[in-house]
């Protein structure tokens, strides 16, 4: 006899039950008495049922995130803990265990019956824009099936297995939305419609790998410092996923799938400054965010991953779009036939869908010459244009590139008001990872404090515009 745990079910409106336990037997009881069982209903369609384009409605009555008074311009820095290095770390048991093979220690580990809801204005803010992130990612993957032709994913490299496993993709996205929405209760953000800049397989694939990459690390930047643990348990079995979504579409990018050795997490912030530009409208009394959205940033140079040859790509070959936030898809169709990679033959030049290509010239590399076109504050942006971007900061001085573990500043030099540009820095993570790789962030700021992944989101207030994402590897 075995005992199934499902926490699923446990997760109603309020998501205040607790998970129950249901007893199945081996052998033919076991189907009759799973089959009496139901399933946890889903807050979402599997269908693609969202209109799409940019909006076009009346101004919006309510603008600006969500607020309510504000005790301090900034969070101060502080010293460490007094107890943060007290800990001898010598391989040995300083406590008594509380139970047999249990060492003392760890955070909701003293029997509590653990109740998965938020349980603070963090938490709920901080998973409705991952739910945001979630309903998006349902209606993407749906849409590029709906929206090009068995012949065009053909054209492209991706057969009817390739596109199940988007149609699999989009429907895992059912299962996380509806999660979410349990979590955070009746109030939940709905789904919205949405405007998207591709007009190709390659643009959409780009897309969606450039999406997932902030959506995943818009999840790690603030995981670790919710207060539902309980929560943060179930959003890390459902952001596990996502980064292999990521990944699968960099491998149908022609990308190599994982450059680096570490994941990177970005504030809150930065991921719905990403966000917001792809979301025309939401629903009537859609709940609002209180998070911050900074002015666009644009890479001009943003490597083309198209091209055979990436350290010839020009200024702006990327999709052109309202919102190019260095989150647009690059451009293929400006490439002739012996440009686009797609159509090598060579090793180290190829870059049809596969398990892995290793480009013999590499996307980005340290020294390369970057250049910048910045927004300024006060763009009505995100859904019905209801949203305002902001700074806080002064006069932009430098780019501020998040990468793995690593936050690393080099100087930006100003050409313009709105335009300037850097060198990319040479630095590693640890010997042999170089620190700038992969599909990763960049944005303006006008000091270089030092921050860790940990406090990362305490850059907000020098932040001129950005992120942007840098397709450096």
């Amino acid at each position: 006899m075995f005992t199934k745990i499902t926490v699923a079910s446990a997760l109603v409106a309020l998501a205040y039950a607790a998970p129950q336990a249901t007893t199945i037997i081996p052998g033919e009881a076991s189907t009759s008495v799973a089959a009496a069982v139901p399933a946890p209903p889903v807050r979402s369609s599997t269908q693609d049922v969202t209109s799409h384009g940019p909006y076009t409605g009346p101004a919006a009555t309510t603008t600006g995130a969500l607020s309510l008074s504000v005790l301090a311009a900034s969070i101060p820095a502080l010293p460490p803990n007094p107890t943060a290095t007290t800990y001898p770390s010598d391989g040995q048991l300083h406590n008594p265990e509380p139970a047999p093979y249990t060492p003392a220690g760890g955070l909701g580990t003293n029997g509590t019956e653990p109740i998965y809801n938020v349980k603070s204005d963090f938490d709920y803010e901080s998973i409705a824009v991952a739910l945001y992130q979630e309903w998006i990612e349902l209606d993407l993957f749906h849409n590029g099936l709906a929206k090009f032709s068995v012949a065009d994913f053909e054209a492209a490299g991706l057969t009817a297995e390739d596109r199940f496993l988007i149609e699999f993709m989009a429907d895992q996205e059912v299962g996380h939305s509806t999660l979410l929405s349990n979590i955070l209760g009746a109030q939940a953000p709905q789904q919205c419609t949405y405007n998207y800049p591709f007009e190709t397989v390659r643009e959409f694939i780009d897309f969606n790998q450039k999406l997932t990459r902030f959506g995943e690390s818009g999840v790690y930047g603030f995981i670790n410092h919710l207060d539902s643990r309980e929560a943060a348990q179930l959003l890390l079995q459902s952001i596990s996923t996502e980064a292999r979504q990521q990944m699968i579409f960099r491998q149908f990018d022609g990308l190599f799938p994982m450059p680096v050795w570490f994941e990177t997490g970005i504030p809150q912030s930065w991921a719905w400054t990403l966000l917001a530009p792809y979301i025309s409208s939401c629903p009537e009394n859609q709940t609002r965010l209180a998070w911050q959205n900074f002015p666009g940033l644009t890479i001009l140079n943003q490597p083309n991953a198209a091209r055979t040859l990436a350290n010839e790509t020009g200024l702006n070959e990327f999709v052109s779009f309202p919102a190019s936030n260095g989150s647009s898809p690059l451009n293929e169709t400006i490439l002739t036939l012996d440009e686009a990679c797609v159509n090598s033959t060579v090793p180290g030049e190829m870059c049809s869908p596969a398990i892995t290509h290793n480009r013999t010239v590499p996307l980005s590399y340290a020294g390369r010459v970057v250049y910048f076109e910045w927004e300024a504050p006060g763009k009505a942006i995100g859904p019905n244009n209801s949203y305002v971007t902001s700074t806080t900061a002064g006069a932009p001085q430098f780019v501020a590139w998040v990468s793995q573990l690593n936050l690393t500043y080099s100087a930006l030099e100003v050409t313009s008001p709105t335009t300037g540009f850097t060198i990319q820095p040479n630095t590693s993570t640890f010997a042999g990872d170089p620190a700038v790789n992969g599909t990763m962030f960049v944005a303006l700021t006008d000091a270089n404090i030092t921050l860790t992944p940990f406090n990362l989101s305490m850059i907000n207030p020098f932040v001129v515009a950005g992120p942007a994402l840098y397709q450096s590897g």
